[in-house]
């Protein structure tokens, strides 16, 4: 099964995590080697979520969100082998819930998520708090 939106009661369960403060989000994208897009317009994957990123950076920006990591997946370890190879791994951090669910709320941002949906195959979208970096694993 793939992966590329969330439900509403997915959604309310989000928010409804009882902690205050920032969050961070981690993103998996696998991308579609050609866009569907609903109007028959042609891209790569790649340029469709270029142009999803191109339209929403700015309102992530104004909202007080950044992209705290960025990296290339090389090799899957453990896990499995011929299902998850993502395209983009990337953890954006939000000052607050409440403001990720602006940016999810944001008209602009709302039209431009065209360029995802069109875009990507398969994703995963975890929320997790960000804690210290600590001397091992565990801690």
């Amino acid at each position: 099964m793939d992966y590329v939106g969330f439900t509403g009661e997915e959604f309310r369960g989000f928010r409804d995590v009882p902690r205050e403060g920032p969050i961070h989000m981690l993103n998996l994208v696998k991308l579609k080697e050609k866009a569907d897009y609903p109007d028959g317009r042609t891209a790569t994957g790649a340029e469709a979520y270029v142009a999803y990123g191109r339209e929403t950076f700015h309102i992530l920006k104004r909202l007080g969100g950044r992209i705290v990591w960025r990296g290339r997946m090389e090799f899957m370890l453990i896990g499995p082998q011929d299902s998850e190879k993502w395209d983009l791994c990337f953890i954006a951090e939000y000052p607050s819930v409440d403001a990720f669910v602006s940016m999810i709320k944001d008209p602009e941002y709302r039209e431009a998520m065209v360029h995802r949906q069109a875009g990507v195959q398969d994703s995963r979208l975890i929320r997790m708090e960000p804690q210290e970096v600590g001397e091992g694993f565990g801690d």
